[in-house]
């Protein structure tokens, strides 16, 4: 099992330490509990813009040559992400390289140029990464789904923000979300790997210096809903994109693990209840997959596929099938011994690298308020049973809380809003 520990710096920055003795790797995860979620309208997208303009240069290190060639020389693995609830800065490098990564990447959190002419340019780039998600269904799909369920609100909004907000952006905007945002009341650090007595007081040095910000924190979801929804994106394309779910539960609610799970046993794997369907038995479609999202003040089940013009209406009343089954019928004990293995051989496989190890506890530290180890949380997994699946299921399948979103060449929606019932 991991081992782990915390430290508290004088100027309140935690650092949680995970020692994995059989890697040869450190990865270095800073994490700030801020994201789309936590805009308005004007800086819808400033979130994702930030992340990128950390990597622009610094005083030390001019441009984003000078940062990628100092980590390329020490072979470090490194990048960044953002979502609705939060943004990661992360490096991997060699057990004997973690001071390079911890130069690198304090200077580039602390000392960012936020260099107007670079913000110029990477406006292009990131409209273009806004153009390729679009351009693309199966990834665009999910970001549908979640306006259908969250509506004009900000965790309703795309990461990335719309083309007018990303054109409009200045230094003055960077510089104060920046402020408001990325302090030590909102970071998470985890160090994890191969880690020595020395490497303590390495991290102490380097990230003493952050400092407190004036952090604003996110509106609250309104997750009611009274009725089934959909929304209808209008494109041009050989195939339907959908996305058919429900509304479930929060990170740390009680029945979490029951609801993973459950979407396993519905999409989880070539295996699959849905996947064995629709694809292998049907063959209606080439991707079918059932995904949890838990945020920390709402969540939700969904499937997603991609399917032939004439077959959606079919695909759509196999998947409320099969998530009425489980409502109505006890899934089966080899099943369900099954999704607790698949849950216990991925967790096994993924926590064998520093980097997937940092992400694991990271996510937990900033929506929990205790965090499980990984034999904590399989002890939890193994507890669930049966009549728990059935009970979730009778929960979350129920017609009010029917959601779905559909990418393609239609604007039909009282047809498709005809199928949305048990």
């Amino acid at each position: 099992m991991e081992k782990r520990h915390e430290i508290k710096l004088e100027n309140g920055l935690k650092l949680n330490f995970l020692s994995m003795p059989g890697t040869n790797t450190i990865t270095l995860l800073v994490i700030f509990k801020t994201g789309s979620k936590y805009e308005d309208r004007q800086n819808s997208g400033i979130s994702h813009f930030l992340e990128h303009m950390f990597f622009k240069g610094t005083a030390k290190r001019p441009n984003t040559l000078n940062i990628s060639s100092e980590l390329d020389a020490v072979g470090g693995e490194y990048n960044a992400f953002t979502g609705k609830e939060s943004t990661g800065y992360w490096v991997k490098v060699n057990r004997n390289k973690l001071e390079v990564a911890l130069d690198v990447l304090s200077d580039m959190l602390l000392n960012s140029k936020f260099d107007a002419e670079e913000i110029k340019r990477e406006k292009g780039v990131i409209i273009e990464e806004l153009n390729m998600y679009e351009d693309n269904p199966m990834l665009h799909i999910e970001d549908v789904f979640e306006h259908c369920l969250y509506g004009d609100t900000p965790a309703g909004w795309d990461v990335i923000g719309r083309k007018e907000t990303i054109n409009s952006f200045t230094r003055e905007d960077f510089i104060k979300y920046f402020s408001s945002q990325y302090g030590v009341d909102s970071a998470v650090v985890v160090v994890a790997g191969n880690l020595e007595e020395k490497d303590e007081a390495l991290c102490s040095t380097y990230l003493s210096t952050f400092k407190k910000s004036s952090f604003v924190d996110k509106v609250k979801v309104d997750d009611r809903q009274t009725e089934p929804k959909l929304v209808l994106e209008y494109k041009k394309t050989d195939q339907y994109h959908l996305a058919l779910g429900v509304r479930a539960y929060a990170a740390g609610h009680k029945d979490e693990i029951i609801l993973k799970i459950l979407g396993l046993i519905l999409g989880g794997g070539m295996s699959s209840r849905l996947f064995t369907t629709l694809r292998e038995r049907e063959g209606l479609t080439y991707y079918v997959r059932t995904q949890i999202e838990n945020y920390t003040d709402c969540g939700y089940l969904s499937t997603q596929a991609g399917l032939r013009l004439e077959e959606i209406e079919k695909a759509i009343k196999i998947i409320l099938h099969e998530y009425a089954r489980l409502r109505n019928e006890l899934v089966q004990e080899n099943e369900l011994r099954k999704a607790k293995d698949m849950i216990a051989g991925r967790l096994a496989i993924s926590l064998e690298s520093s980097d997937n190890m940092a992400n694991w506890y990271a996510k937990q530290f900033l929506t929990r308020a205790e965090a499980l180890d990984s034999e904590e949380f399989l002890a939890q997994v193994n507890q669930v049973t049966a009549l728990d699946i059935q009970r979730v299921a009778q929960d979350i399948f129920i017609n009010e809380k029917l959601n779905l979103a559909i990418i393609g060449p239609s604007q039909d929606t009282e047809k498709f809003k005809a199928l949305l019932s048990f």
